[in-house]
């Protein structure tokens, strides 16, 4: 049994994120923690100023509270066959530092959120939650499209940067999920020239080892931006999922903000499940 933790906004967004994730645990038996988190100067800036003769708990919390209820109750009623137990979160506190401390008090094991972007010219633009989330928070991260519609996450692809290892805890985390979730996984070695890499050497014995029996395609490729890469994969392949393996920021930062990259977070239309090496 896994404990999950849903995070929302109450933004169509967010709920067809946590409606994708109730999807794919379906005939597990898992705990979801729904966790709404409310930003303290909002309160003090909106709330606050017109709540007049209204209570602190009327005007702030009470409010928060009947809307989540509301929210977990139709999903409880959606799923109601399903082995899921619910539990209600709110918090007033700086967003990653609430998360934070709900990874640490429920022992999570994997958050799933929507993109909270803007959408632009059909682009989606992942928020500065998702972002701080991603970057600050050490665990498991599943990200939702705006307006994904789910599908079983049947192919995998891997992006591996220069020091992408295939023989380390993340990558057995990921294989754990795709054994459970899906039917092959695609491996990408992304790299800027065409000198062999360590890793390279290493990854063909070590993926022959640990995928032995688990349909896989490892491909190899230099000389190419890696926002060219994905996209260009993307668009050739079945792909339901991107997954990274993110050392602290480094690849992180070149998959989302890089100049080079950028385009990839625009251009997402998969969900994007994230380990942290």
């Amino acid at each position: 049994m896994k404990n999950i933790l849903l995070l929302t906004d109450f933004s169509e967004n967010s709920i067809n994120a946590l409606q994708y994730a109730l999807k794919l645990f379906r005939g597990t038996s898992n705990n979801f923690f729904v966790l709404h988190v409310e930003v303290a100067n909002t309160f003090l800036t909106d709330d606050l100023m017109v709540s007049g003769n209204k209570s602190i708990y009327d005007s702030l919390i009470k409010k928060s509270k009947n809307k989540l209820k509301e929210l977990v109750d139709g999903l409880e009623e959606k799923f109601k066959n399903e082995s899921f137990n619910f539990e209600m979160l709110i918090d007033h506190d700086v967003f990653v530092d609430s998360v934070n401390q709900v990874v640490a008090s429920k022992d999570i094991d994997l958050i799933v959120m929507g993109t909270n972007g803007v959408t632009g010219a059909k682009e989606v633009i992942f928020g500065s939650n998702t972002i701080n989330v991603i970057r600050k928070v050490t665990c498991p991260t599943l990200v939702i499209p705006e307006d994904y519609e789910y599908a079983s996450p049947n192919e995998i692809l891997l992006p591996l940067d220069l020091n992408d290892s295939t023989n380390g805890n993340a990558f057995a985390d990921l294989m754990t999920f795709a054994k459970t979730h899906c039917e092959k996984l695609h491996l990408l070695r992304v790299k800027p020239n065409d000198e062999v890499l360590p890793e390279e050497q290493k990854d063909i014995e070590y993926i022959e080892t640990h995928l032995s029996g688990f349909d896989y395609e490892y491909h190899v490729v230099s000389n190419t931006p890696l926002d060219h890469v994905v996209n260009s994969y993307i668009q050739t392949h079945s792909i339901d999922l991107i997954a990274l393996l993110v050392q602290k920021e480094s690849l992180f930062e070149r998959f989302f903000t890089g100049s080079s990259t950028t385009e990839i977070s625009k251009k997402l239309k998969v969900p994007l499940l994230v380990f942290h090496v």
